[in-house]
């Protein structure tokens, strides 16, 4: 079996793809309409992105909290050998169908790679490395391959596997661990809630009021945190936490943050 994939977004090594396979619609997150498979107006010749520096100010906010987690060069290097859609037109509408379904793969790969991490989950190590073996050797699949795949169904024996893996490590907090998994938080006031080994798994926490709240260890896979209010929150080993949900919230210099994420540039230092 090759090398395990690179989960960060190497866009050197990538076609464009998220600035043309994907669509978006004219809103808060997008300055205007794009259909699927129409290059960006911001794309330029060289597969880079015109206004990469301005993305925000310009009114493409929802850019700047995207994450590929690897798959654009995974498929633009591996699974099409390094010929773009400009150099191989005919081969446009295959690589932009196997992207998004790459992209999930890479999206479990990254969750897979945490969970390995996990010590109370040991004895679920194995079934994970298998899972995690698995889910690379589909990433090695042709195109046709990856079009045809039922991912879905990939995906809930992974999610199994991961929501058995969070059980076991935040069965170790002390204490009543909430669950709310796929709660409507929206706007919900918790300010210095108590949140340690929360299950909020695909919980809807946009414009939550999380300011000082304690969301160590709590089970953040798939939760929504878009404007949500993080300034002095903190998530110190939150599981399958991932950049683009931060880069989605809002936060500053009091925010606590697992080692393996990053502050988000657009975060500012308030009071």
């Amino acid at each position: 079996m090759s090398d395990r994939p690179n989960l960060l977004a190497d866009c050197e090594n990538c076609f464009g793809l998220c600035c043309v396979a994907l669509p978006f619609t004219a809103s808060a997150d997008f300055a205007v309409d794009k259909r699927a498979g129409e290059p960006c107006s911001n794309l330029r010749t060289d597969f880079r992105c015109g206004i990469h520096t301005r993305l925000r100010d310009k009114g493409f906010q929802g850019c700047t909290v995207y994450d590929c987690f690897g798959a654009g060069q995974q498929v633009s290097q591996v699974t099409f050998g390094g010929k773009s859609w400009r150099d191989d037109p005919g081969s446009a509408r295959s690589m932009y169908a196997a992207f998004p379904v790459m992209r999930q793969l890479h999206e479990l790969l990254r969750y897979l790679t945490e969970a390995l991490t996990m010590e109370p989950a040991r004895g679920l190590h194995g079934d994970l490395r298998a899972a995690l073996d698995a889910t690379v050797r589909l990433t090695e699949s042709d195109a046709e391959t990856l079009v045809e795949l039922d991912v879905a169904g990939h995906r809930a024996g992974v999610n199994e596997l991961l929501l058995r893996t969070s059980e076991l490590v935040r069965a170790g907090v002390r204490g009543r661990r909430k669950e709310r998994r796929g709660a409507d938080l929206m706007g919900a006031r918790l300010k210095g809630a108590d949140l340690r080994g929360a299950n909020l798994r695909g919980a809807y926490l946009i414009a939550a009021d999380l300011r000082g709240a304690d969301l160590r260890t709590a089970d953040l896979i798939g939760a929504d945190f878009r404007d949500a209010d993080l300034r002095g929150a903190d998530l110190t080993g939150a599981l399958f936490l991932t950049q683009p949900q931060l880069n989605a919230a809002r936060g500053d210099a009091t925010t606590v943050l697992p080692a393996a994420l990053t502050r988000p540039s657009h975060w500012v230092d308030s009071p």
